[in-house]
Formats: C-alpha cells, sequence, structure tokens
C-alpha cells in the first residue's frame, strides 16, 4: 500500500507562529482538524498519523527551522518507507499574489531555502509541492522581514477560506492523485 507524507514548512517557536513564512504550518494543521487528528512530538518535529480513505499519511511539521527542512523530510521519507513522488511539500511563495497556489510535480527551489535543503537532502527536485501565494509587497532588502511578518488585516480575513482551500488540495494528493488535484486546484 502507498504511504504519503504531506509537509508544511515553517520556523518552531510562538515569535514566529503567525507569520508568512509559516503557511505551512497553518495548512497542514487545518489538514489535522479536518481529518480529526493531533500532533505529538517526535523525532525531527511534529508528526500527526491517519488514513485517509484507507491510505497511510503522515503530516510532518519539522522542528528544524526552516533552512534544515531536509534533514526531517529524508528522516521520515525512510522512516516510512516513502517515495518522493508520494510527497506533498507545502510552503510560501513570494512570487505569487497572496492567496494563490501553485501545484507542480517538480520544480527548482525558485530561492527558497526550505525547498533547497529538501533537494540537497533528498537528492531529487522531482517531488510534488504546493506553493502558497504570500505577495511581495516588500521593498528591496526587506525580504527576510516581510516573510517573518505578520499577515494584513485583508488578508487575515481571507486566510481560513485560503487554508480550508490548500488543505483540501493536500487531501486530494493522497486520494485523487497529482495530476487530478492540479487540475482541480491550480490557480484556484
Amino acid at each position: 500500500m502507498q504511504k504519503f507524507l504531506i509537509i508544511g514548512l515553517g520556523n518552531i517557536g510562538d515569535k514566529y507562529e503567525h507569520t508568512r513564512h509559516n503557511i505551512g504550518f497553518k495548512i497542514v494543521d487545518r489538514v489535522a482538524e479536518k481529518v480529526n487528528v493531533n500532533f505529538g512530538s517526535s523525532n525531527f518535529g511534529q508528526i500527526a498519523q491517519f488514513k485517509f480513505k484507507g491510505r497511510p499519511v503522515t503530516l510532518l511539521k519539522p522542528n528544524t527551522y526552516m533552512n534544515l527542512s531536509g534533514d526531517a523530510v529524508k528522516f521520515w521519507l525512510k522512516k516510512e518507507n516513502i517515495s518522493p513522488e508520494n510527497i506533498f511539500v507545502i510552503t510560501d511563495d513570494l512570487n505569487l499574489p497572496f492567496g494563490s497556489i501553485r501545484i507542480r510535480s517538480k520544480g527548482s527551489d525558485g530561492g527558497h531555502n526550505g525547498l533547497k535543503d529538501i533537494q540537497n537532502k533528498i537528492q531529487t527536485q522531482a517531488y510534488p509541492r504546493l506553493r502558497f501565494g504570500v505577495g511581495n509587497e516588500f521593498l528591496k532588502g526587506q525580504q527576510a522581514d516581510y516573510v517573518l511578518g505578520g499577515w494584513t488585516a485583508e488578508e487575515e480575513q481571507l486566510l481560513n477560506e485560503r487554508l480550508n482551500h490548500c488543505a483540501d488540495a493536500a487531501l486530494s494528493f493522497v486520494f485523487a492523485g497529482l495530476n487530478n488535484t492540479m487540475n482541480q486546484y491550480n490557480g484556484k
């Protein structure tokens, strides 16, 4: 039976909890709510495990901080014997407008340090990912402050619906497969 690993990227600690860079954590938290499971501490992060329509799924929020996310992903791939095509990495993206998503089967890290570390540690760019647009409303040289900053009031109002949409996309990946999920959720 195929197993799945859904990884939400973010940084641990209260000061990062409500930042744009932690959207991956927020989305996997929403997946956990939808399937009624709780996270517990384990190797390299917080995990929750469940079956979705008969398929074993592990949710992972790495505790390695963003730039070392690959250590957690590599550990859980090996521990659960999951192939890279059955992982779904969820992260923020400065190149997309707020709330838009882009799901791909592979690709470059696009300058994202979390994706760069994952690709270095698992030695492939061929793994599915969902990029959540956080926009790019920052001045030159202020990128780090922007992604580590909080949401605007307008974004906060729209965030709940977008979290549900992305959680549904993650569960669709498990049940309907990557191509169907891309067709149904990309650009919406």
